[in-house]
């Protein structure tokens, strides 16, 4: 084979055939989920103004690129693979050089033509549009969990697609969210324009409520503009109706001195109408019992079913003991008495619920063994280089001294 024709296979060349160059992928710094339901009307005024807001922030952040075709983006962390956010970057220095943003639109399950709506507008919009369509109506705590697996930024923005909250206070916000260097940030309406008693008294007492149970004084948590580290929130999954409790549930993972709160504007609904009523009231109670559980008892189950089953337990010994006393100190006839079908009851339950904490505790140990989980979670890892060098020394030393 002569070398033309080697050559041409790419034998006999000194160096390695090139690569084709990859682009690595951008990485939003900010990622704003939308919910969506029945919203048709509201889609195409609302994503006017995030890209009206959002849009300067972004061209600005894209048009700071170089010009390389490789592109040095911030690479996903090994813990956890999630993105973090460099706190040395001061509010001033992330004005200067924009934000890159997209926008994450979740229709849960419309009844109406919101995604298709949400389709042809979003083709008018500087800043980039993903929108997530859900099979049915899961609910708005499913759809914002949706919009927050499919977002990819370093903040996640979240808030209402029915114009009450202002995408104008997002910038004001991420600004909050690094000066104040918190892992959760929380909007509080501002004169909110809602009826007086069919949300604003249940939602004054649902608030005072929650912060007495979950122990974060969070005064409005109802309001759905947040903005969350996006390391913190992904390692959070929203169930049923828990996006009322989103700071309580955040808390688990992060400090509550991590989460915070800031005046943002409050407007009236302009389409539509509300899809919550006075009936939430009872499902927000149910929802708290659920919460306390699982704030308290979620890794220690068995402590929560030992100690009510210990004091039925100790009720059921005190009224057989009393009885025990009648019958055999005044020889009093007890077998007519509900005192004892009571207390035998009671020493019944008192088996029970402890038999249930032993095996709450063991599906506790299943649960985390099974998927390699951890009943803590770690912020980031510091190792001195000195310490792998000296490791090194020393197992060459022992080596030699072997």
């Amino acid at each position: 084979m002569d070398s033309e024709s080697s050559n041409s296979l790419g034998i006999g060349n000194d160096h390695r055939a090139e690569k084709p160059s990859v682009v690595a992928p951008m990485q939003p710094d900010l990622s704003v989920v939308v919910p969506l339901y029945n919203e048709e009307e509201s889609v195409p005024e609302l994503l006017r103004r995030l890209d009206e807001t959002l849009g300067p922030l972004h061209r600005e952040a894209m048009s700071d690129l170089p010009e390389s075709p490789i592109v040095a983006s911030k690479m996903l962390h090994a813990a956890g693979d999630f993105p973090r956010v460099d706190h040395r970057v001061t509010p001033a220095e992330a004005k200067q050089r924009g934000l890159r943003c997209e926008i994450v639109l979740v229709d849960d399950g419309s009844r109406d033509a919101t995604y298709q709506v949400a389709i042809d507008e979003s083709n008018r919009t500087s800043v980039p549009v993903r929108i997530v369509s859900l099979q049915r109506n899961f609910g708005q705590t499913a759809a914002m969990q949706a919009g927050i697996d499919a977002s990819c930024g370093e903040l996640i923005a979240t808030m209402d697609g029915d114009l009450q909250n202002d995408p104008a206070d997002l910038p004001m916000m991420v600004e909050q969210f690094h000066a104040r260097g918190l892992d959760l940030l929380c909007g509080k309406r501002k004169k909110r324009q809602d009826g007086m008693l069919l949300r604003l008294i249940p939602s004054w007492i649902a608030n005072r409520l929650i912060a007495k149970v979950t122990g974060v004084t969070i005064s409005d948590n109802g309001c759905s503009l947040k903005i969350y580290r996006g390391s913190i929130i992904k390692q959070v999954r929203l169930m049923g109706e828990m996006h009322r409790f989103i700071p309580a549930w955040v808390s688990q993972v992060t400090h509550p001195s991590k989460i915070g709160e800031v005046d943002v504007r409050h407007h009236a609904r302009q389409f539509g109408e509300s899809k919550y009523g006075i009936s939430r009231t009872i499902r927000v109670v149910l929802d708290l019992m659920a919460v306390l559980f699982f704030m308290r008892f979620r890794a220690r189950p068995g402590h929560f079913f030992g100690v009510v089953g210990m004091t039925v337990g100790a009720v059921g010994v005190l009224m057989l003991g009393s009885l025990m006393v009648a019958k055999y100190g005044f020889g009093e006839d007890i077998g007519t008495r509900p005192m004892l079908i009571i207390g035998a009851l009671a020493m019944l339950s008192s088996v029970q619920f402890i038999c249930f904490g032993i095996m709450a505790e063991m599906l506790t140990r299943i649960y985390h063994e099974s998927g390699g989980r951890t009943t803590y979670v770690v912020r980031e890892t510091c190792q001195r280089p000195e310490w792998e060098h000296r490791g090194s020394v020393d197992s060459i030393s022992m080596k030699k001294a072997g």
